[in-house]
């Protein structure tokens, strides 16, 4: 596949609310979008990275950079046979992974349409439909958070997942278990806590989670491991597993029960399906996180979250969810908990032009030439 050109933009959209997680609160994503072109076809990558290193050190502005100015010029007029040559390529470049993955992703759903078949068949998926949960944001008060537990309970989610930081946890998480006593029920901190916290930690043994996402530090494996030994509560490791290398350090370190996998902070879908393999020769179960995509971001997990160790409702709940209008012309909605993976060559989506005209902050046309 020879790289011939490639288009990247970057997006505003406005979110349908207030999203306030324990580092604070979005109201719009903003968006690094890549269109790689090669043979005739369109190959699609989504940027997760934010304004500010939040969640990541890496930014929109990074990426940017290193797209622009060092990845592209590596691979445009360049043919890659597979993927695999094409993560090659970026291997000299240290860390940055949210950047390659845009790249990576996006010669991923271009590799797919070459060979004519859904990136599902291609990266070794099982299944056509995922199961899907919901992430809830911090809700003003515990009676917001009851209503919206109980709305999404309703539309058929699967599993709810509640941010929490210190001071916005035990409590909050009583009252929904008490209120929906079978419900499959999780946390998600965003490394709010520290080890000091212990107390405050093991008392949600008490709330039956089915596990309690990156509690601690964000680039912490020991303290994990530590902690682990101490609840009952499986942990599930998020910001801390950067890579495959990561993923059988956290193994030997039992630093974690359940792994929470995201293609964009792991560098790709390469990087996935080997801490796939990894955590399917040790039971451990995965399940599908998300970052607030917008279609093509959205339609990419998808498709990654039907190889077989997924086996836990991901954040991959429906783009109406978050936008009045998608970048996409596929709906990707849910349907009792069940969101269909598009069809169709590659990831199975298309973009919905004129929107993304209107929403383009600054774009740059690259050719080979």
């Amino acid at each position: 596949m020879r790289l011939e050109a490639a288009e990247l933009r970057i997006l505003e959209l406005p979110l349908k609310f207030r999203f306030e997680t324990s580092f604070g609160v979005q109201t719009k994503r903003t968006i690094l979008l890549l269109r790689l072109f090669g043979e005739g076809l369109e190959g699609l990558g989504e940027g997760v990275m934010e304004r500010l290193p939040l969640y990541r050190e890496e930014t929109v502005v990074s990426a940017r950079y290193l797209l622009e100015e060092v990845f592209l010029p590596q691979v445009l007029g360049k043919d890659f046979p597979n993927p695999e040559a094409l993560s090659q390529a970026l291997a000299p470049f240290r860390g940055n992974p949210m950047a390659k993955a845009v790249l990576e992703m996006a010669f991923w759903d271009l590799f797919a349409k070459g060979l004519g078949k859904p990136l599902w068949q291609v990266l070794g998926g099982v299944r056509q439909a995922v199961e899907v949960g919901v992430s809830l944001g911090i809700q003003p008060t515990v009676a917001d958070t009851l209503k919206a537990v109980e709305r999404h309970l309703s539309e058929g989610y699967r599993r709810i997942k509640l941010k929490i930081k210190p001071g916005w946890d035990y409590e909050v998480l009583k009252a929904v278990r008490q209120a929906f006593p079978e419900a499959t029920l999780t946390a998600d901190a965003n490394s709010a806590y520290r080890l000091s916290d212990f107390p405050r930690l093991k008392r949600l043994d008490e709330l039956f989670l089915d596990y309690i996402e990156q509690p601690l530090g964000h680039d912490d494996l020991l303290d994990h491991a530590r902690l682990q030994r101490e609840i009952a509560t499986p942990i599930c490791l998020d910001e801390s597993l950067t890579s495959a290398e990561k993923a059988r350090k956290a193994m030997e370190l039992m630093a974690g029960r359940v792994f929470n996998i995201k293609p964009a902070r792991l560098g790709g879908h390469g990087e996935s399906l080997k801490v796939h393999a990894l955590a399917q020769s040790a039971g451990i179960p995965l399940w599908m996180g998300g970052m607030l995509e917008a279609g093509v971001g959205r339609a990419h997990n998808l498709h990654l979250a039907t190889l077989p160790a997924f086996t836990k409702p991901g954040d991959v709940s429906s783009a109406s969810r978050y936008w009045e209008e998608d970048i996409v012309e596929e709906a990707l909605e849910a349907e009792e908990g069940l969101m269909p993976v598009p069809e169709g060559p590659g990831i199975g989506v298309h973009l919905k032009l004129p929107l993304v005209e209107r929403i383009t902050l600054w774009q740059r046309y690259m050719s080979a030439s």
